[in-house]
């Protein structure tokens, strides 16, 4: 495997029993699992606390996204639980950004937890995305670089961009801004509600740091072997 590339599945589901299956049976293929809004809000930090137990690394998904005390108290909270990564909205501003950056660093005990910006989702292309900003969007890419120095000017870890935009990321801001790729799916895999979607290795050569894998892994007939099946991909 790409040893730069650190594989994420996440566990998009509703309850912490389903969750804790999914870590079991893929047990030794993947060390890193997501928790994002689905989970969280239906089981809270119990869940978090279950998969750390199993001895994985968490990635809490929780795209933050307020006012900077606000964003501080999250972050600072979510450290304290012992996860590794928390997104939050790069569109929240460098102040937010910032007070994000100082409670993760104030909660974390033991490893530090890093915090990621997220840019601009891949369930959008430039159309939707113009809707939402209200002004013409004619280039994702420029809107990702953005909010990418944007975030490398808060001192932020990195930022959550797709695949399309990893690669022109990387030949801007070098190490200087990890990047995770979601959104990743296997060679003619359903692209389901996402847009601008990668396969792992494309993801990998394009200089992604972290890749989520999703219902490509999770809703296989064996996700176990799905996930070898990705590993492959990455080798």
């Amino acid at each position: 495997m790409n040893s730069r590339v650190i594989p994420i599945v996440a566990l998009d589901v509703g309850n912490s029993a389903a969750a804790l299956n999914l870590v079991d049976e893929i047990g030794n293929l993947c060390r890193y699992y997501k928790i994002g809004g689905e989970l969280y809000t239906a089981e809270g930090p119990g869940v978090v606390r279950a998969v750390l137990k199993r001895g994985m690394s968490v990635f809490l998904d929780l795209k933050v996204h307020d006012i900077p005390n606000t964003a501080r108290g999250a972050a600072r909270s979510a450290a304290a639980l012992g996860v590794s990564l928390l997104t939050v909205h790069a569109a929240g501003g460098r102040a937010m950004l910032e007070a994000a950056l100082t409670g993760a660093r104030e909660g974390s005990t033991e490893a530090a937890c890093e915090v990621l910006a997220v840019t601009i989702l891949t369930s959008l292309d430039s159309k939707a995305l113009s809707v939402a900003w209200g002004r013409p969007v004619s280039s994702i890419p420029d809107e990702v670089l953005r909010l990418g120095q944007l975030a490398l000017d808060a001192g932020i870890h990195g930022i959550v961009c797709s695949g399309e935009e990893a690669a022109a990321v990387r030949r801007r801001f070098g190490d200087g801004l990890a990047t995770l790729v979601p959104g990743v799916r296997l060679a003619g895999g359903d692209a389901q509600d996402q847009v601008r979607i990668v396969t792992p290795r494309a993801a990998a050569e394009a200089g992604a740091r972290y890749i989520v894998l999703g219902r490509t892994v999770t809703a296989a007939k064996s996700p176990r072997d799905a996930m070898s099946e990705v590993l492959s991909d990455l080798s």
